[in-house]
């Protein structure tokens, strides 16, 4: 499909994944994930007698944890590395060695990043969703992080958005994460638009998975890692490196 052809404004809605989309934040999870899983690898290497192999942040990142919830995330390395921790109670503090203690391990990093750095927001997402919202089009910004909120306000962003779903909405109604469709239906739901009427955007396998999965009208790959091949692979209609390619 030609994206110069793709008229967003022929839609009633455009759902928004947040990290690579909307914000230029996934090289900032890649690095919290890294400091937090190295940490725990090189303690687990000392413990066990094994040899200490650092967290990929280029492809194990991409691999196991981009676009899940942050548990589903240690969850999928830790089997991948062949680790078995125990799954802990949600609220483990961060110092215990569990799946919900690890993800509250990274949640503290990556929050501390927020405040220190705070957030940038991709340049042709914000003229394009003005353009759209003027049109008339309805936006939902949608993410499996719990710090949806806070990142979309230190960016400046949260008027933008007719509607939010993120990682507290889906622990709240017992959404499934991507590759399942949950969130985005949910986010098309309060916008008070059909799936058959909404358009998905989204950066992540698991996310063009999880639109293809869902009856919408579009799914667009956002290819900012020049990935077009694997993101219409997975689901995607339509890929771009840039939503300004879009007309």
């Amino acid at each position: 499909m030609d994206p110069s052809a793709v008229d967003i404004a022929d839609y009633q809605a455009a759902i928004f994944d947040m990290d690579g989309v909307v914000t230029r934040t996934a090289t900032v999870h890649a690095r919290a994930w890294k400091e937090m899983f190295d940490a725990f690898l090189q303690a687990h290497a000392e413990r066990t007698g094994t040899p200490f192999a650092p967290f990929d942040e280029e492809t194990e990142y991409w691999e196991h944890v981009d676009g899940l919830p942050r548990q589903e995330g240690v969850r999928r390395f830790l089997a991948a590395r062949g680790i078995d921790l125990p799954e802990g109670e949600e609220d483990d503090p961060p110092e215990h060695d569990t799946i919900h203690g690890l993800g509250r391990r990274k949640d503290a990093l990556i929050q501390a990043v927020i405040e220190r750095d705070g957030v940038e927001v991709f340049p042709d997402w914000l003229e394009r969703v003005r353009q759209w919202r003027a049109a008339g089009v309805r936006t939902a910004i949608v993410s499996s992080s719990r710090n949806c909120r806070r990142m979309i306000q230190a960016a400046g962003i949260e008027t933008l958005f007719d509607a939010r779903v993120d990682g507290e909405t889906a622990r709240e109604l017992g959404l499934r994460g991507k590759p399942d469709a949950d969130i985005f239906l949910v986010a098309a739901e309060r916008l008070g638009v059909a799936p058959g009427q909404s358009v998905v955007f989204e950066d992540a396998i698991s996310g063009v998975q999880a639109g293809a999965a869902g009856p919408f009208a579009l799914v667009v790959g956002v290819a900012r890692h020049d990935n077009h091949d694997v993101l219409r692979a997975h689901g995607a209609d339509v890929a771009v490196a840039a939503l300004t390619e879009l007309s």
